[in-house]
């Protein structure tokens, strides 16, 4: 059974998002998807709760809404140049990754495709911008696209060469399974990183503790050579192009962003654990921190989790 969206909700809240829509049809065509595309009027928070809330301003928000509705008939055109179909649009009117995250829940969403405004190295270690939160409390898997298109005249897809980060885990598995249907569908390269963090093979103070670490380590090594080769093989098997399979030494996410970056990679696709609500507001996972550091579109998978809009959340 195919993991990979029936239905992708293109998201976006003004900023540029050329290449997230061209991104978001190639997957649309080559996945045989459904296409959806939303745009949120984010509202001041004494306008958010509408008509009857205190201090409630109706020309504001009349000016807001019409504002975000031509937002978001500019961002149906765009598809509809680039030969995209849209099956809905759908304007809401609110805080954007609040309506972001509840939209692809009432929709029923597999995948929500979204731009990262951050460009430079400081900005995307900020975690100010929409696709962050969403990222952290979405229920489905999220594409976090960050570059730029440089014009009609290129008519290959924006993915090309992809880059899975892989572990021993449920996740990864998904996320795996993921990057092999879009390596499928889009004749794309793939590219698989293991990272091993030599850290925990590293003694405790005291010298008895010493005493054979490093041929831990190196046996490590081999194990986790042995296993990533292993995946790729088996991947092969499949029919996907596994171009090299790549073990690492670091932190996961600084070695996953580093080697993306080193290979020039069209994606970087990640799992991500199947968090509770609490526990998905915490930073620090290593699919977060790549979101915020990569040069390139980033995939993070989560699957297996109940869809729930807010209200349902909170009833």
């Amino acid at each position: 059974m195919s993991i990979f969206p029936t239905k992708i909700l293109l998201a976006n809240d003004g900023s540029e998002a050329e290449l997230a829509a061209r991104t978001a049809i190639d997957l649309t065509d080559a996945m045989i998807s459904e296409l959806h595309i939303s745009y949120v009027g984010v509202l001041p928070k004494f306008l958010k709760g509408g008509p009857g809330t205190r201090d409630y301003d109706g020309v504001m928000y009349e000016q807001i809404e019409r504002e975000s509705r031509e937002m978001l008939r500019k961002l149906a055109w765009r598809v509809k140049v680039a030969s995209g179909t849209v099956a809905a649009a759908h304007l809401r009117m609110g805080q954007a990754d609040e309506e972001i995250v509840d939209l692809a829940a009432e929709l029923r969403a597999d995948l929500i495709v979204m731009v990262s405004r951050g460009r430079g190295g400081l900005k995307r270690l900020l975690m100010g911008s929409v696709s962050h939160p969403v990222v952290r409390h979405a229920h489905c898997s999220v594409m976090v696209v960050r570059g730029e298109w440089h014009g009609e005249e290129e008519q290959a897809s924006p993915l090309g060469k992809i880059l899975l980060a892989f572990e021993p885990s449920k996740a990864s598995s998904e996320a795996a399974r993921a990057a092999t249907e879009i390596a499928n569908a889009t004749n794309s390269k793939l590219h698989i990183v293991y990272v091993l963090k030599p850290d925990q093979y590293k003694p405790y103070p005291g010298p008895e503790m010493w005493v054979g670490w490093e041929e831990g380590l190196e046996r490590a090594k081999r194990h986790s050579c042995s296993w990533v080769e292993g995946q790729a093989k088996r991947i092969r098997g499949e029919g996907v192009k596994v171009v090299e399979a790549h073990l690492a030494l670091g932190k996961p996410d600084e070695e996953i962003v580093r080697l993306a970056e080193e290979l020039g990679m069209s994606l970087i696709v990640v799992g991500s654990r199947g968090l509770g609500r609490i526990r998905r507001l915490l930073i620090g996972s290593v699919s977060d921190s790549v979101v915020r550091r990569a040069h390139c579109p980033v995939l993070v998978v989560r699957v297996g989790e109940a869809m729930s809009s807010r209200k349902e959340r909170s009833a």
